[in-house]
Protein backbone atom coordinates (compact mmCIF):
# COMPACT_ATOMS: atom_id res chain seq x y z
CA UNK A 1 0.00 0.00 0.00
CA UNK A 2 1.56 3.48 -1.09
CA UNK A 3 0.33 7.03 0.89
CA UNK A 4 -2.45 7.03 -1.60
CA UNK A 5 -3.78 4.30 0.79
CA UNK A 6 -7.03 2.16 -0.14
CA UNK A 7 -7.50 3.77 -3.56
CA UNK A 8 -4.19 2.91 -5.00
CA UNK A 9 -4.74 -0.56 -3.93
CA UNK A 10 -4.85 -3.34 -6.99
CA UNK A 11 -7.72 -5.39 -7.16
CA UNK A 12 -5.92 -8.85 -6.09
CA UNK A 13 -4.73 -7.18 -3.07
CA UNK A 14 -7.98 -5.68 -2.08
CA UNK A 15 -8.92 -9.32 -1.84
CA UNK A 16 -6.25 -10.62 0.12
CA UNK A 17 -6.52 -7.68 2.66
CA UNK A 18 -10.35 -8.66 3.20
CA UNK A 19 -10.10 -12.73 2.85
CA UNK A 20 -7.83 -11.77 5.78
CA UNK A 21 -8.40 -13.26 9.10
CA UNK A 22 -5.09 -11.23 10.55
CA UNK A 23 -3.60 -8.01 9.00
CA UNK A 24 -0.34 -6.83 10.15
CA UNK A 25 1.30 -3.82 9.52
CA UNK A 26 2.19 -0.24 10.84
CA UNK A 27 -0.62 1.84 12.84
CA UNK A 28 -0.74 4.14 9.81
CA UNK A 29 -1.73 1.40 7.33
CA UNK A 30 -4.21 -0.21 9.09
CA UNK A 31 -6.00 3.03 9.49
CA UNK A 32 -6.10 3.07 6.07
CA UNK A 33 -7.91 -0.07 5.45
CA UNK A 34 -12.02 0.33 5.42
CA UNK A 35 -14.58 -1.25 7.52
CA UNK A 36 -15.01 -4.37 5.15
CA UNK A 37 -11.96 -5.79 5.81
CA UNK A 38 -12.59 -7.85 8.62
CA UNK A 39 -9.73 -9.08 9.74
CA UNK A 40 -7.86 -8.64 13.29
CA UNK A 41 -5.56 -5.81 12.88
CA UNK A 42 -2.38 -6.42 14.61
CA UNK A 43 0.17 -3.21 14.60
CA UNK A 44 3.64 -3.91 14.45
CA UNK A 45 5.52 -3.75 18.01
CA UNK A 46 8.80 -1.88 18.18
CA UNK A 47 12.13 -3.44 17.50
CA UNK A 48 9.97 -4.81 13.98
CA UNK A 49 12.27 -7.70 13.14
CA UNK A 50 12.88 -9.50 16.22
CA UNK A 51 9.00 -9.71 16.90
CA UNK A 52 8.41 -11.36 13.12
CA UNK A 53 8.77 -15.27 14.28
CA UNK A 54 6.99 -14.22 17.36
CA UNK A 55 4.17 -12.71 15.87
CA UNK A 56 4.00 -15.37 13.12
CA UNK A 57 4.12 -18.12 15.19
CA UNK A 58 0.98 -16.61 17.37
CA UNK A 59 -1.28 -16.24 14.76
CA UNK A 60 0.02 -20.01 12.90
CA UNK A 61 -3.27 -21.34 11.05
CA UNK A 62 -4.96 -18.52 10.24
CA UNK A 63 -5.06 -16.52 6.69
CA UNK A 64 -2.06 -13.82 7.69
CA UNK A 65 -1.94 -10.54 5.29
CA UNK A 66 0.56 -8.24 6.04
CA UNK A 67 0.61 -4.33 5.05
CA UNK A 68 4.08 -2.60 3.76
CA UNK A 69 4.70 0.41 2.01
CA UNK A 70 5.48 0.19 -1.60
CA UNK A 71 7.34 -2.86 -2.60
CA UNK A 72 8.03 -5.66 0.31
CA UNK A 73 10.62 -6.78 -1.35
CA UNK A 74 13.18 -3.47 -1.90
CA UNK A 75 14.45 -2.74 1.77
CA UNK A 76 10.88 -3.59 2.90
CA UNK A 77 9.16 -6.53 5.51
CA UNK A 78 9.59 -9.10 2.47
CA UNK A 79 12.97 -10.44 3.22
CA UNK A 80 12.10 -10.33 6.69
CA UNK A 81 9.24 -12.66 5.78
CA UNK A 82 11.02 -14.76 3.30
CA UNK A 83 13.87 -15.46 6.04
CA UNK A 84 11.44 -16.98 8.49
CA UNK A 85 8.75 -18.68 6.31
CA UNK A 86 10.72 -19.32 2.75
CA UNK A 87 9.78 -18.08 -0.19
CA UNK A 88 7.33 -20.63 -0.91
CA UNK A 89 5.00 -19.94 1.83
CA UNK A 90 5.00 -16.03 1.13
CA UNK A 91 2.65 -14.42 -1.89
CA UNK A 92 3.89 -10.82 -2.58
CA UNK A 93 1.74 -8.31 -4.19
CA UNK A 94 4.04 -5.12 -4.92
CA UNK A 95 3.22 -1.75 -5.12
CA UNK A 96 5.37 0.98 -7.06
CA UNK A 97 8.37 1.78 -4.47
CA UNK A 98 9.17 4.95 -2.95
CA UNK A 99 12.45 4.88 -5.19
CA UNK A 100 10.02 4.08 -8.93
CA UNK A 101 7.94 7.18 -7.53
CA UNK A 102 10.94 9.34 -6.72
CA UNK A 103 12.90 8.78 -10.18
CA UNK A 104 9.41 9.62 -12.01
CA UNK A 105 9.21 12.83 -10.25
CA UNK A 106 12.71 13.48 -10.60
CA UNK A 107 13.29 12.65 -14.17
CA UNK A 108 15.82 10.27 -13.81
CA UNK A 109 16.80 7.00 -15.00
CA UNK A 110 16.37 4.12 -11.99
CA UNK A 111 19.41 2.49 -13.29
CA UNK A 112 21.64 5.60 -12.69
CA UNK A 113 20.91 6.22 -9.26
CA UNK A 114 22.12 4.81 -6.24
CA UNK A 115 19.80 4.11 -3.13
CA UNK A 116 21.07 3.89 0.25
CA UNK A 117 18.34 3.11 3.26
CA UNK A 118 19.09 4.72 6.63
CA UNK A 119 16.15 3.19 8.36
CA UNK A 120 17.09 1.47 11.05
CA UNK A 121 20.83 1.76 9.94
CA UNK A 122 23.70 4.58 10.42
CA UNK A 123 23.97 7.32 8.46
CA UNK A 124 27.66 6.84 7.86
CA UNK A 125 27.06 4.66 5.13
CA UNK A 126 26.27 7.22 2.75
CA UNK A 127 29.92 8.31 2.81
CA UNK A 128 30.75 5.06 0.79
CA UNK A 129 28.74 6.31 -1.82
CA UNK A 130 29.39 9.50 -2.53
CA UNK A 131 31.26 10.59 -5.80
CA UNK A 132 31.10 13.46 -7.66
CA UNK A 133 28.29 13.72 -10.89
CA UNK A 134 26.45 10.79 -8.94
CA UNK A 135 22.82 11.05 -7.97
CA UNK A 136 21.29 9.23 -4.91
CA UNK A 137 18.13 8.03 -3.25
CA UNK A 138 18.13 8.18 0.58
CA UNK A 139 15.74 6.26 2.26
CA UNK A 140 14.83 8.52 5.09
CA UNK A 141 13.94 7.05 9.11
CA UNK A 142 11.83 9.95 9.64
CA UNK A 143 11.81 13.84 9.36
CA UNK A 144 14.88 14.39 10.83
CA UNK A 145 16.95 12.47 8.17
CA UNK A 146 17.59 15.74 5.39
CA UNK A 147 19.22 17.56 7.69
CA UNK A 148 21.44 14.65 8.84
CA UNK A 149 21.96 13.76 5.01
CA UNK A 150 23.15 17.41 4.80
CA UNK A 151 25.55 17.47 7.90
CA UNK A 152 27.62 14.45 6.40
CA UNK A 153 27.36 16.29 3.29
CA UNK A 154 29.46 18.96 4.30
CA UNK A 155 31.52 17.28 6.73
CA UNK A 156 32.76 14.34 4.08
CA UNK A 157 33.64 17.44 1.37
CA UNK A 158 30.13 17.39 -0.70
CA UNK A 159 28.49 20.28 0.46
CA UNK A 160 27.58 21.73 -2.87
CA UNK A 161 26.02 18.57 -3.28
CA UNK A 162 21.92 19.33 -4.52
CA UNK A 163 19.39 18.18 -1.83
CA UNK A 164 15.78 17.84 -2.60
CA UNK A 165 13.16 16.27 -0.22
CA UNK A 166 10.45 14.28 -1.60
CA UNK A 167 7.65 14.18 0.98
CA UNK A 168 4.28 11.33 1.39
CA UNK A 169 5.12 10.31 -2.60
CA UNK A 170 2.13 8.76 -4.70
CA UNK A 171 -0.63 10.11 -1.86
CA UNK A 172 -2.85 13.68 -1.86
CA UNK A 173 0.08 15.13 0.56
CA UNK A 174 2.43 14.37 -1.84
CA UNK A 175 5.48 17.64 -1.79
CA UNK A 176 8.62 17.95 -3.64
CA UNK A 177 11.35 20.50 -1.75
CA UNK A 178 12.98 23.04 -3.54
CA UNK A 179 16.43 22.19 -4.13
CA UNK A 180 18.98 23.37 -2.02
CA UNK A 181 22.78 22.63 -1.03
CA UNK A 182 23.91 20.58 1.22
CA UNK A 183 25.81 23.75 2.38
CA UNK A 184 22.80 25.87 2.32
CA UNK A 185 21.14 23.61 3.96
CA UNK A 186 18.62 25.44 7.06
CA UNK A 187 14.71 23.67 6.52
CA UNK A 188 12.72 22.49 9.37
CA UNK A 189 11.92 19.01 10.05
CA UNK A 190 9.16 18.14 7.79
CA UNK A 191 7.31 14.91 6.83
CA UNK A 192 8.18 11.72 8.47
CA UNK A 193 7.66 10.05 5.28
CA UNK A 194 10.07 11.18 3.02
CA UNK A 195 12.70 10.13 0.50
CA UNK A 196 16.00 12.37 0.33
CA UNK A 197 16.94 13.24 -3.65
CA UNK A 198 21.08 13.95 -3.86
CA UNK A 199 22.95 14.95 -6.45
CA UNK A 200 26.90 14.92 -5.62
CA UNK A 201 28.94 17.83 -6.16
CA UNK A 202 32.68 17.82 -4.66
CA UNK A 203 33.79 21.01 -2.88
CA UNK A 204 37.10 22.14 -4.62
CA UNK A 205 39.93 21.05 -3.17
CA UNK A 206 38.28 18.14 -1.42
CA UNK A 207 39.85 14.78 -0.91
CA UNK A 208 39.02 12.35 -3.97
CA UNK A 209 37.78 8.81 -2.68
CA UNK A 210 37.88 6.71 -5.62
CA UNK A 211 35.43 3.17 -5.89
CA UNK A 212 38.03 0.90 -6.32
CA UNK A 213 41.22 -0.20 -3.53
CA UNK A 214 43.75 2.27 -2.89
CA UNK A 215 42.54 5.43 -1.16
CA UNK A 216 45.09 7.91 -0.46
CA UNK A 217 46.81 7.37 2.90
CA UNK A 218 45.71 11.09 4.20
CA UNK A 219 42.50 9.59 3.93
CA UNK A 220 42.85 7.55 7.41
CA UNK A 221 43.68 8.42 11.09
CA UNK A 222 46.81 6.14 12.26
CA UNK A 223 49.50 6.22 14.39
CA UNK A 224 51.99 4.84 11.33
CA UNK A 225 50.26 1.11 11.60
CA UNK A 226 49.30 1.49 8.23
CA UNK A 227 49.37 -0.74 5.09
CA UNK A 228 50.41 2.09 2.54
CA UNK A 229 48.27 2.73 -1.03
CA UNK A 230 49.70 1.38 -3.11
CA UNK A 231 50.96 -2.05 -1.08
CA UNK A 232 46.95 -2.20 0.17
CA UNK A 233 46.12 -1.70 -3.54
CA UNK A 234 47.91 -4.91 -4.29
CA UNK A 235 46.91 -6.82 -1.55
CA UNK A 236 42.96 -5.94 -2.07
CA UNK A 237 43.70 -7.11 -5.51
CA UNK A 238 44.92 -10.42 -4.37
CA UNK A 239 42.44 -10.77 -1.60
CA UNK A 240 39.86 -10.71 -4.18
CA UNK A 241 36.34 -9.38 -2.25
CA UNK A 242 33.52 -10.52 -4.17
CA UNK A 243 29.80 -9.91 -2.72
CA UNK A 244 28.47 -11.30 0.34
CA UNK A 245 31.60 -12.47 1.55
CA UNK A 246 33.12 -11.85 4.74
CA UNK A 247 37.04 -11.34 5.72
CA UNK A 248 39.44 -11.60 8.91
CA UNK A 249 42.00 -8.39 9.07
CA UNK A 250 44.03 -10.06 11.92
CA UNK A 251 46.26 -7.17 13.31
CA UNK A 252 43.98 -4.61 12.08
CA UNK A 253 46.37 -1.40 12.69
CA UNK A 254 44.14 1.36 10.96
CA UNK A 255 41.87 -0.84 9.55
CA UNK A 256 42.63 -0.14 6.31
CA UNK A 257 42.37 -3.01 4.32
CA UNK A 258 38.93 -4.23 6.11
CA UNK A 259 37.62 -0.81 5.31
CA UNK A 260 38.62 -1.34 1.51
CA UNK A 261 37.16 -4.31 1.45
CA UNK A 262 33.89 -3.20 2.67
CA UNK A 263 33.81 -0.49 0.55
CA UNK A 264 34.10 -2.77 -2.56
CA UNK A 265 30.41 -3.93 -2.32
CA UNK A 266 27.09 -2.91 0.05
CA UNK A 267 26.90 -6.09 1.21
CA UNK A 268 31.09 -7.46 1.59
CA UNK A 269 31.62 -7.70 5.77
CA UNK A 270 34.70 -7.86 7.70
CA UNK A 271 36.15 -8.61 11.58
CA UNK A 272 39.03 -6.80 12.01
CA UNK A 273 41.26 -8.33 15.30
CA UNK A 274 43.40 -6.14 17.14
CA UNK A 275 45.14 -6.09 20.33
CA UNK A 276 45.59 -2.40 21.13
CA UNK A 277 42.40 -0.55 22.63
CA UNK A 278 43.38 2.28 21.36
CA UNK A 279 43.70 1.24 17.78
CA UNK A 280 41.15 -0.42 18.05
CA UNK A 281 39.19 2.73 18.78
CA UNK A 282 40.47 4.48 15.70
CA UNK A 283 39.96 1.99 13.21
CA UNK A 284 36.64 2.24 14.46
CA UNK A 285 36.61 6.12 14.01
CA UNK A 286 37.95 5.10 10.27
CA UNK A 287 35.23 2.99 9.69
CA UNK A 288 32.68 5.41 10.29
CA UNK A 289 34.29 8.18 8.16
CA UNK A 290 34.78 6.07 5.15
CA UNK A 291 30.86 4.82 4.72
CA UNK A 292 31.43 1.54 6.62
CA UNK A 293 29.98 1.97 10.17
CA UNK A 294 29.15 -2.20 9.62
CA UNK A 295 32.67 -2.88 10.38
CA UNK A 296 32.99 -5.57 13.27
CA UNK A 297 36.05 -4.80 15.51
CA UNK A 298 37.77 -7.54 18.07
CA UNK A 299 39.87 -6.21 20.91
CA UNK A 300 41.99 -8.88 21.90
CA UNK A 301 45.46 -10.55 20.49
CA UNK A 302 45.26 -13.52 18.08
CA UNK A 303 44.75 -16.23 17.66
CA UNK A 304 43.26 -16.44 20.96
CA UNK A 305 40.29 -13.36 19.83
CA UNK A 306 39.79 -15.45 16.66
CA UNK A 307 37.68 -18.37 18.50
CA UNK A 308 34.03 -17.94 17.65
CA UNK A 309 34.35 -15.84 14.72
CA UNK A 310 32.14 -16.77 11.92
CA UNK A 311 34.05 -18.76 9.28
CA UNK A 312 36.01 -16.49 6.68
CA UNK A 313 35.62 -16.63 2.88
CA UNK A 314 39.27 -14.73 3.15
CA UNK A 315 41.96 -13.56 5.97
CA UNK A 316 44.36 -10.81 5.97
CA UNK A 317 47.29 -10.57 8.57
CA UNK A 318 49.18 -7.46 8.56
CA UNK A 319 50.24 -7.68 12.27
CA UNK A 320 50.93 -10.50 14.75
CA UNK A 321 52.66 -12.88 12.39
CA UNK A 322 54.91 -14.28 15.07
CA UNK A 323 52.82 -14.99 17.42
CA UNK A 324 53.06 -18.80 17.56
CA UNK A 325 50.21 -20.98 15.97
CA UNK A 326 48.51 -17.80 14.09
CA UNK A 327 49.32 -18.72 10.94
CA UNK A 328 48.36 -22.02 11.65
CA UNK A 329 44.95 -21.26 13.31
CA UNK A 330 43.77 -18.82 10.42
CA UNK A 331 44.88 -21.42 7.79
CA UNK A 332 42.36 -24.03 9.70
CA UNK A 333 40.03 -21.45 10.28
CA UNK A 334 39.45 -20.78 6.11
CA UNK A 335 37.14 -23.16 4.15
CA UNK A 336 38.11 -25.01 0.75
CA UNK A 337 38.67 -22.27 -1.78
CA UNK A 338 39.41 -19.28 0.83
CA UNK A 339 41.73 -16.69 0.77
CA UNK A 340 44.66 -15.91 2.98
CA UNK A 341 47.43 -12.99 1.71
CA UNK A 342 49.77 -11.69 4.32
CA UNK A 343 52.20 -8.85 4.21
CA UNK A 344 55.48 -8.33 6.53
CA UNK A 345 58.34 -6.17 5.95
CA UNK A 346 60.77 -8.59 9.27
CA UNK A 347 63.23 -10.90 8.20
CA UNK A 348 61.89 -13.14 10.84
CA UNK A 349 58.12 -12.79 9.84
CA UNK A 350 59.69 -13.55 6.24
CA UNK A 351 61.02 -16.73 7.37
CA UNK A 352 57.45 -18.26 8.13
CA UNK A 353 56.24 -16.96 4.96
CA UNK A 354 58.70 -18.83 3.38
CA UNK A 355 57.76 -22.06 5.40
CA UNK A 356 53.82 -21.88 4.61
CA UNK A 357 54.78 -21.07 1.23
CA UNK A 358 56.50 -24.22 1.32
CA UNK A 359 54.08 -26.47 2.98
CA UNK A 360 50.86 -25.01 1.51
CA UNK A 361 52.06 -23.28 -2.06
CA UNK A 362 50.26 -20.41 -3.44
CA UNK A 363 52.35 -16.94 -4.42
CA UNK A 364 55.19 -15.81 -2.71
CA UNK A 365 56.31 -12.08 -3.82
CA UNK A 366 58.70 -9.00 -3.16
CA UNK A 367 56.70 -5.57 -3.29
CA UNK A 368 58.66 -2.49 -3.64
CA UNK A 369 57.56 0.88 -3.96
CA UNK A 370 59.56 4.14 -4.09
CA UNK A 371 58.70 7.92 -3.98
CA UNK A 372 60.56 10.90 -5.26
CA UNK A 373 62.29 13.26 -3.06
CA UNK A 374 63.95 16.80 -3.26
CA UNK A 375 67.98 15.92 -3.63
CA UNK A 376 69.59 19.07 -3.56
CA UNK A 377 68.01 21.07 -6.77
CA UNK A 378 67.31 17.94 -7.76
CA UNK A 379 64.64 14.98 -7.33
CA UNK A 380 65.44 11.29 -6.86
CA UNK A 381 63.81 8.67 -5.80
CA UNK A 382 63.38 7.17 -1.73
CA UNK A 383 62.75 3.30 -1.39
CA UNK A 384 59.95 2.58 1.15
CA UNK A 385 60.68 -0.46 2.93
CA UNK A 386 60.15 -3.79 0.45
CA UNK A 387 56.93 -6.02 1.48
CA UNK A 388 57.17 -9.88 1.62
CA UNK A 389 53.42 -10.83 0.42
CA UNK A 390 52.53 -14.45 0.63
CA UNK A 391 48.80 -14.96 -0.97
CA UNK A 392 47.33 -18.76 -1.34
CA UNK A 393 43.89 -19.98 -2.13
CA UNK A 394 42.65 -23.17 -0.08
CA UNK A 395 42.42 -26.25 -1.79
CA UNK A 396 39.46 -28.81 -1.73
CA UNK A 397 40.05 -31.33 1.46
CA UNK A 398 42.69 -34.34 0.63
CA UNK A 399 44.63 -32.27 -1.90
CA UNK A 400 47.65 -30.65 -1.69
Amino acid sequence: MGADGWRGVPDASRAALRAADVVIGGPRQLDLLPPDCAGERVPWPTPLRPAVPRLLAAHAGRRITVLASGDPMYYGIGRALTEVLGADAVRVLPHPSSVALACARLGWPREDVDVVTLVGRPAARLAAVLHEGRRLLVLSAGAGTPAEVAALLRDRGFGPSRMRVLEQLGGDRERTGAAVTADAWSEAPGDPLNVVAVECLRTPGAARLGAVPGLPDPAYEHDGQLTKRHVRAATLAVLAPAPGELLWDVGGGSGSIAVEWMRTHPSCRAVCVERDPERAARIGRNAERLGVPGLRVVVGAAPGALAGLPTPDAVFVGGGLTAPGLLDAVWEALPAGGRLVANTVTLESEALLADAYRRHGGDLTRLAVAHTVPVGGFTGWRQAMPVTQWAVEKPPTGTT
